[in-house]
């Protein structure tokens, strides 16, 4: 599977580098086609992002997933958008695409006898349930986790809500914005204090679905021992306090309110994005040695009045950076970075996202994938975050799923699904 970059608005093929295609070469297809979850099944009752996430990482890792959909419509994000691809009487929304790779599509109406029957079906027959509908819509539908379990005392379920399943506000709609601002992210986002930001990805609803996918393994594991599934649930209020890392602790046990501050770390100085001719870099000195080596780069007296520790640095933020960006001023981006990266000192640029993909170190990495979309043709999706090796001999086999499938389009797969639903039983 070849690369691809996007030039002049059209995706070309791009070769990758040797050592990436001899790794191809001895790598064991078996195993490189199925990944670590070969053999489960997921259902991806989801829809919008947290969930359809979640249910993609499992199948990015090998499981079968067969999405079930609203008949008619499908999942919400096939309509969000501009942009829109494809043809005019049949578009797609590039929102879809990006978070249901790997998965079969089946259409299904809950309300009625005939699609409950064919869930019940299906959930007889999966290793996971994935679902993120408001707080009692399930048991609504007839399908509570009591119910669930009847049908299949193995099942895992994982639910994702907006702000957890119970408690004062467990009902509240989850939408991510909205969770930025409630769980605090967005207070700490900005240019200042005044000035609060959302991240510019959903991050509530993708952190959630990392959340959940990383319960249902844990769940799966404990199956192995108990024989039973249980319920994993995790929220976007959870994911998103879950990650407040550093700051949330500074609140908790130091009692300070963390506040929006810019490209500027709260705790280490110089850390962050400096101007220089033509431009900016960042750079990271994460340690007194690295701040004595960077000072002698750039001719600076590393033991000066409130720059000698880094406590002084943080507490003198607006003079480090002026100190800082004053060594800048004489180097443009590109020659500035080379000096950096010969001093040993951490740094890199803002890359726009068509730089991004059109970088050797993304494609070798294996975060584009090429897939044969049944409407658009072939088409690259940004790919899963993860790869897997086994040892053989003195080296490495690399064992990552490497063949992936599109997005499907709406109720795709209803014959070969409901084939399997036959087979199997009359086994």
């Amino acid at each position: 599977m070849s690369a691809q970059v996007q030039q002049s608005g059209q995706w070309s093929s791009r070769a990758r580098s040797g050592a990436a295609a001899a790794a191809e070469t001895v790598q064991a297809d078996a195993g490189a086609a199925s990944g670590p979850l070969a053999g489960l099944v997921v259902l991806d009752l989801s829809r919008a992002l947290a969930g359809p996430h979640a249910a993609m990482m499992l199948g990015d890792l090998g499981a079968r997933v067969i999405k079930v959909e609203a008949e008619g419509t499908g999942d919400d994000t096939r309509g969000w958008g501009p942009p829109f691809v494809g043809p005019a009487d049949d578009p797609q929304a590039t929102y879809f695409l990006s978070c249901n790779r790997n998965k079969e599509s089946v259409c299904l109406d809950l309300k009625t006898d005939a699609g409950s029957n064919t869930l019940e079906r299906l959930i007889a027959r999966a290793d996971v349930l994935v679902e993120n509908f408001r707080t009692g819509v399930m048991d609504r539908l007839g399908f509570s986790t009591g119910r669930l379990h009847e049908l299949n005392p193995r099942l895992i379920v994982l639910s994702i809500t907006g702000f957890g399943h119970d408690g004062p506000e467990g009902g509240r709609a989850g939408y991510d914005q909205i969770a930025q601002g409630e769980a605090g992210l967005m207070s700490m986002t900005g240019s200042g204090p005044d000035d609060p930001q959302r991240v510019g990805v959903p991050i509530g609803d993708l952190l959630s679905g990392i959340y959940g996918a990383y319960g249902v393994l844990a769940a799966l594991h404990r199956r192995e021992s108990t024989g039973r599934g249980e319920v994993v649930r995790t929220s976007l209020l959870a994911a998103l306090v879950g990650v407040h890392a550093f700051q949330g602790t500074r609140a908790t046990v130091a009692g300070e309110v963390p506040r929006a501050q810019g490209n500027h770390h709260p705790s280490i100085a110089p850390y962050g994005l400096f101007a220089c001719q033509g431009g900016s870099v960042q750079i990271s000195v994460g340690s007194e040695t690295l701040w004595r080596r960077f000072c002698d780069a750039f001719g600076l007296d590393a033991a000066a009045t409130g720059m000698a520790t880094n406590a002084e640095r943080v507490g003198n933020r607006e003079e480090t950076i002026r100190v800082v960006e004053r060594a800048f001023a004489g180097y443009a981006p590109e020659p500035l970075l080379a000096r950096l990266a010969e001093a040993g000192i951490p740094a890199g640029r803002v890359r726009s996202l068509d730089e991004v993909y059109a970088w050797d170190q993304v494609a070798s990495q294996g975060l584009l994938v090429d897939v044969e979309h049944p409407v658009l043709g072939p088409i690259t999706l940004p790919g899963s975050p993860l790869r897997f090796f086994q040892t053989a001999g003195e080296g490495e086999v690399e064992t990552t799923r490497r063949r992936h499938d599109s997005p499907p389009t709406l109720d795709q797969h209803a014959a070969s699904v409901m084939a399997w639903l036959d087979s199997t039983e009359a086994c």
